[in-house]
C-alpha cells in the first residue's frame, strides 16, 4: 500500500505529522514519533517574544486595545519560563536534524514584521527541513483595518521567504473576512503550505481572584470540521499543499482530511490523550481502511470530496447550513 504523499517539496512516507508542541521539546519523544510512524516533524514554536521582548513593531501589535503597556505584558511569561532559549533552539534543531531520517519542520510564532525574523535563516542554517510560520494576532483596535491586518500576514511570510530557501508554510487562523481570498493572497505571496488552522485558545475569568487566566482544553474530533471545510474549498484553487490541523484524531478523521483535499495532517492533543504510540493505530487504520476500498494509493482518493470534485458542491456552502438547521429535530 501506497501511503506516500508529498508536502512543501518534501517525499513523505504517510500523511502523519505530529504538530509543534511541547511533546516535540524532548530528543526523545521526536526518537519515539519517528519509530511510531511520523512521516516528519513540527518543532515546538520559537516564540518572537524570546528572541526579542521589545521593539517598535512589537510594541505596536502587542498594545492595540490596552491602556498600559506594562499591564498587558505582565500576562506575558517570563523569560524564564520557556525551555529554551533562541540559541537552545538552534541546537535542538541541529539535534533532531542528526538524529532523525524523517524531514525536520522548525516553527517560528510571532505577530509582527522585524528582526526575530532574522531566525528564520537561522533555522535554516540549522538544518531544518522546512519552516512553518505561526502568526497568531488578535485585533483589538476597532480602527485598525481588516486590510491592515492581513497585511501584516503578508509582509511576515515575505520577509521569511527572502530570508530562507527552504519551503515556507503559514500556519493561520481562520478569521478573515473571505478567507479563499486571503488564502489566494498568502498562496501569491509565495507560501509553499498553508496550514489550517490555527487554534485561537481563548481566555477564562477566574471569579474569585478577578483576574484574566489562560485556559486550554484539548481538541476532540468535531474541532476538525471548520478545517475540512476549508482544506475542501481551497483545494484545487492554491498552489500551497494543505495541512489540516486542529482536532485530526483518528484513521477516520485522517481520511476526512485526505478527501477533502489535505496533503498531510498534523496531530497534538491526540498525542497527548493517547501517547505517542498512538500514531501507530492511526498509521494501521488508515491503511486497513484503504485496503478495504481498494485504494492502491492515497493519490487515488485525495480531494475526491472536495469543492472542486464534490458531486454537491452547495454542501461546503449555505445549503449545508440551510439543511442543517431545518433537518434538526432536537
Amino acid at each position: 500500500m501506497d501511503l506516500s504523499t508529498t508536502y512543501l517539496g518534501l517525499k513523505l512516507k504517510n500523511p502523519l505529522v505530529p504538530s509543534a508542541s511541547s511533546l516535540c521539546r524532548e530528543l526523545d519523544n521526536l526518537k519515539a514519533m519517528e519509530e511510531a510512524g511520523a512521516a516528519a516533524v513540527v518543532l515546538e514554536s520559537l516564540f518572537e517574544e524570546q528572541i526579542e521582548s521589545e521593539t517598535a513593531a512589537l510594541d505596536h501589535y502587542l498594545t492595540y486595545g490596552s491602556e498600559s503597556y506594562a499591564e498587558a505584558t505582565s500576562y506575558f511569561p517570563a523569560m524564564g519560563d520557556f525551555d529554551k532559549g533562541p540559541e537552545e533552539y538552534l541546537e535542538h534543531v541541529r539535534l533532531a536534524k542528526r538524529s532523525l531520517s524523517i524531514p525536520v519542520i522548525g516553527s517560528l510564532n510571532g505577530v509582527s514584521r522585524g528582526g526575530w525574523m532574522r531566525y528564520a535563516r537561522k533555522i535554516e542554517e540549522a538544518g531544518a527541513d522546512a519552516l512553518e510560520l505561526n502568526i497568531y494576532f488578535i485585533p483589538t483596535d476597532p480602527g485598525l483595518p481588516g486590510g491592515e491586518v492581513e497585511g501584516m500576514y503578508v509582509e511576515a511570510l515575505r520577509a521569511v521567504k527572502e530570508a530562507v530557501r527552504i519551503p515556507v508554510a503559514i500556519k493561520v487562523g481562520p478569521y478573515f473576512s473571505n478567507m479563499a481570498h486571503m488564502a489566494r493572497r498568502l498562496d501569491q505571496s509565495g507560501a509553499d503550505g498553508l496550514v489550517l488552522f490555527n487554534r485561537f485558545y481563548q481566555p477564562d475569568i477566574d471569579i474569585e481572584n478577578l483576574e484574566v487566566v489562560p485556559h486550554l482544553q484539548l481538541s476532540s474530533s468535531p474541532a476538525m470540521l471548520l478545517g475540512l471545510r476549508w482544506v475542501a474549498i481551497l483545494h484545487g484553487r492554491v498552489k500551497a499543499d494543505l495541512a489540516a490541523t486542529n482536532g485530526i484524531h483518528t484513521a477516520e478523521d485522517v481520511i476526512k482530511m485526505l478527501m477533502a483535499g489535505a496533503a498531510v495532517t498534523q496531530m497534538a492533543a491526540a498525542l497527548y490523550r493517547n501517547g505517542i504510540g498512538h500514531l501507530r493505530h492511526v498509521l494501521s487504520g488508515l491503511e486497513d481502511w484503504l485496503v478495504r476500498h481498494d485504494y492502491d494509493s492515497m493519490d487515488q482518493m485525495r480531494g475526491c470530496l472536495s469543492h472542486e470534485h464534490c458531486p454537491s458542491p452547495a454542501a461546503f456552502e449555505r445549503a449545508n447550513y440551510m439543511k442543517t438547521i431545518v433537518g434538526y429535530k432536537g
